[in-house]
Parts: structure tokens; C-alpha cells; sequence
């Protein structure tokens, strides 16, 4: 697939670390929890999360987010996708629980507002550093709740996400999404495994991706060679079972980078 040519119409500086960036095409098929494979050119492609559905958010931790945060409105880029496994839309009569931490929020955003714009009961914990970098509250606000909390109490609640977590039991919900940093959901994996919602449980991972397609193989994973661009990259937590998950992950040369 060739990609297709977009124009950055609108940037929006969300947070001291994340920019969104929107573009003059509405990729009106993808599922929430898909990702694109985003091309600068002269730099890099990389896969990004639809934040919305013209849209990417972006946190700068590399030469190719570095080069697209260095770009202005009226820029190109090219956009390959959406690919890859969203995550599983609940049904109008499901009680929902939806952990997010940090840029992850960008990820699971659309699937809150496709669940309260059906009025799925959802319930949402969110986290981030500080308070300047929680992200897209506005999104989440008219959740039935909304926990937030910071890494250093200057907003709400001062912890983790995964306080509040220990604090519910997730048992109780019919589906449990997240995504965030890997070893904050590797910590959410844990808590669910004992609470017994693991199987209820999707979970957005991240990996190093070439082809985005399921061809090149840089992003499988051990043990079971799950492709995290094709099978995912949303999981069901039994899948992670036993898996590279909450580990390590794999450079682009192939090499573990343990966490």
C-alpha cells in the first residue's frame, strides 16, 4: 500500500510534551484502537494511534517525532492505514472500565466517546505526570466517573492509576480497556489477573514496526509470535499470558530492550 499525501491543517499544542495534528483527511473507517503508519519524509515512518479520526497525537522521543513536532500547518505527510486490531466496541448495555495513563490517552479516547455517544456506562482512570500533561479531559468528562490522578498530587489524586484500580473490582465490569506505558499496564495485567477479569481485559501495546502489514516480522513476539501490527495491536489480556509483555521489547536490530 502506497501512502496516501495529507496536509496538516490544524496543530494543536495539547500538553508541554503532545501536539495533535490534524489533516485534511478523515480516515472515517478505522476502528478505535487501529493505528497509521505515518511517513516524514526525508526521516522516517512510524505507526501512530488516530487520536481522532483526522488526527494523530504525538509525544516527541525520537528523531521522527522530533522532525514532525519541527513542522508547521500547510506541511505534508503521508499516511498509510489504518491497520491493524482495534480494540472490541461494547454493546449499549455494557458497564465499561477504561485506564489510560499518559500519551496513551490519545489511544482509547475514541473508544470513550463511541461508548457515551451509545450511553455505555463508563467508568475512567486516568493518569499522567502532572497536571499539564493530562490529556483530552474534555473527552472524558461526561464518563459516569472519572478518576484522575498524578504522578506528583498537583492534580487530583497524587499516584498511580493502578491505585485506584486496586480499589475496584473489575470483576464487576463486562469489558476492561487500557493503554498507557507498558509497566503500568503490565501492573494492570497483575491486579486483573488476581481480581479474575483478565479475560475481559484489552490492552494497547507498542512496538517497534517496518511494514505495519505483518510482513516483515520486527514487532512479533515471543513466546507464541504474535505480530504486534497485525494480531494487535490491541490484545486480550489471555493472550499476553506467559508473553515478552511487561518485560522487554525488541530494538530496531532486533536486540531486547528490557524494561
Amino acid at each position: 500500500m502506497y501512502p496516501i499525501d495529507v496536509k496538516i491543517t490544524r496543530i494543536v499544542q495539547e500538553s508541554p510534551s503532545n501536539k495533535t495534528f490534524f489533516f485534511d483527511r478523515s480516515f472515517d473507517e478505522a476502528r478505535p484502537g487501529q493505528f497509521v503508519m505515518v511517513w516524514i519524509r526525508g526521516t522516517d515512518e512510524i505507526p501512530m494511534t488516530l487520536s481522532y479520526r483526522n488526527a494523530i497525537t504525538v509525544q516527541k522521543v525520537g528523531d521522527a517525532t522530533a522532525k514532525l513536532f519541527e513542522m508547521k500547518e500547510g506541511d505534508h505527510l503521508g499516511i498509510r492505514g489504518p491497520f491493524g486490531k482495534g480494540f472490541t466496541l461494547p454493546g449499549k448495555d455494557d458497564n465499561i472500565l477504561i485506564i489510560a495513563g499518559g500519551v496513551g490517552t490519545a489511544a482509547i479516547a475514541m473508544l470513550a466517546e463511541h461508548a457515551m455517544s451509545q450511553d455505555t456506562c463508563v467508568t475512567t482512570i486516568m493518569g499522567a505526570r502532572n497536571a499539564d500533561e493530562l490529556l483530552f479531559l474534555d473527552r472524558f468528562t461526561p464518563c459516569k466517573v472519572l478518576h484522575m490522578t498524578t504522578d506528583d498530587g498537583s492534580a487530583h489524586r497524587c499516584g498511580f492509576v493502578t491505585d485506584v484500580l486496586c480499589e475496584i473490582d473489575a470483576s464487576g465490569y463486562d469489558r476492561v480497556y487500557t493503554c498507557g506505558p507498558e509497566m503500568m499496564m503490565k501492573r494492570v495485567f497483575d491486579i486483573l489477573e488476581k481480581q479474575g477479569a483478565l479475560a475481559k481485559a484489552e490492552f494497547s501495546l507498542h512496538r517497534y514496526f517496518k511494514c505495519g502489514i505483518g510482513v516483515c516480522g520486527a514487532c512479533c513476539m515471543d513466546t507464541e509470535g504474535l505480530r504486534v501490527c497485525r494480531d494487535g495491536p490491541v490484545f486480550n489480556g489471555m493472550q499476553l499470558t506467559g508473553s515478552e509483555f511487561g518485560k522487554y521489547m525488541r530494538g530496531p536490530s532486533g536486540n531486547k530492550k528490557m524494561m
